[in-house]
């Protein structure tokens, strides 16, 4: 029966997947006790409305070690470099053409690794502002309890009515595909990232070839953690202390945002892709038609599945200001997230393929 399908996948998600839901752990501000030298790296195409401020913020670390921000311009068309301003501890690169086979972001990132000689290396996203207290707080993760890469998943901008219906939803789904528990977890084969928040040690970049290693990948985050949690431990967070100040004011921002990506996740596979879709379909819109339609056991199983799914929204919902009546719309939210990844798949087999800022990566980049 699918009814008791679905309740024994939502009794399996709410207790045993890694506490995904309970939206944790977060990093408080800390004092490492140690303070090794710190390379932030930026890179940058076409971020004229957010460098300013994302710059100011780095420059403004109240960090006691000594630090620098390496800003790679990436071939920027908008005047990028020149909002950037000026500071002793600011290098501005300007970016080389991108070789055939690198991903643009990796391309940038690995030409400020070059420019670097730091221990620690902060990889972070041209539309993030920091607290000033971040990165002492990320260095102390990264030393006590000792780890080789420290990520968070930022706060993202939600302020729309498109980002209060689709960004907390975006930050819970990624928590339920990477419980951050089991990332975090030595023993655990699961590994993730949030791009816009990598502290790495420069000598578990090493150990794996560096960035060349994973030039190619679209989703170079979740690539990097599984490169580097083959030989040593990673942590991944969420973040009080840092910002996303890229707006997604209309649906087909975020449409887009997922649609660039999504069919990447599945590793381009057909079989992946159809599996996904049943998944999503038994997970998100099962428990809701036995609620209206169903009769017995089937009602009471989709109720009791329908109520796990909805508690296990609230943190989430909480960490982003939004009532628990959302928790209600969430059966359609995955019905948005599941067409946007069918546009992906339909977007790689057209040749279209994933595009940003103006860079078409092509099916088969």
């Amino acid at each position: 029966m699918i009814s008791l399908l679905v309740l024994a996948i939502w009794v399996y998600l709410f207790f045993r997947h890694g506490n995904f839901w309970q939206s944790g752990p977060e990093l408080k501000p800390a004092l490492p006790a140690e303070t090794p030298d710190v390379d932030i790296i930026v890179p940058a195409r076409d971020e004229a409305e957010t460098i300013g401020p994302v710059i100011a913020s780095l420059l403004s670390q109240d960090y006691a070690g000594n630090f620098r921000v390496i800003l790679v311009d990436d071939n920027s068309t908008d005047g990028t470099a020149s909002l950037a301003g000026v500071d002793e501890k600011l290098t501005i690169i300007t970016g080389g053409p991108k070789p055939a086979g690198w991903s643009g972001k990796l391309f940038a990132l690995s030409q400020g690794v070059a420019a670097s000689s730091a221990p620690v290396i902060l990889f972070t996203d041209a539309d993030i502002v920091h607290d000033p207290r971040h990165l002492s707080t990320l260095v102390a993760r990264l030393l006590n309890p000792r780890v080789d890469m420290v990520s968070e998943m930022v706060r993202l901008n939600c302020d729309s009515s498109p980002e209060h219906a689709l960004i907390p939803a975006f930050v819970y789904f990624f928590q339920m595909l990477y419980p951050f528990a089991r990332v975090n977890d030595p023993l655990s084969g699961t590994a993730a990232a949030a791009g816009g928040t990598v502290l790495v040690r420069r000598e578990a970049l090493e150990r794996i070839c560096g960035l060349a290693a994973i030039k190619g990948a679209l989703i170079d985050d979740v690539t990097l953690a599984q490169k580097l949690k083959i030989y040593g431990p990673i942590f991944l967070g969420h973040s009080g202390l840092a910002t996303s100040i890229r707006p997604y004011p209309a649906l087909v921002d975020i449409w887009d945002m997922v649609a660039r990506t999504a069919f990447t996740q599945l590793r381009y596979s057909a079989i992946l892709l159809v599996l996904t879709i049943i998944g999503l379909t038994l997970v998100w819109l099962v428990a809701p038609l036995e609620i209206l339609f169903g009769q017995g056991f089937a009602f009471w199983s989709g109720l009791v599945a329908f109520v796990l799914a909805m508690l296990s929204y609230f943190p989430t919902l909480q960490r982003y200001g939004r009532p628990k009546t959302w928790a209600l719309a969430l059966p359609g939210i995955a019905v948005f997230y599941m067409a946007a990844t069918i546009a992906s798949a339909i977007k790689h087999w057209t040749g279209t393929g994933a595009a940003w800022k103006k860079r078409d990566y092509g099916a088969g980049a």
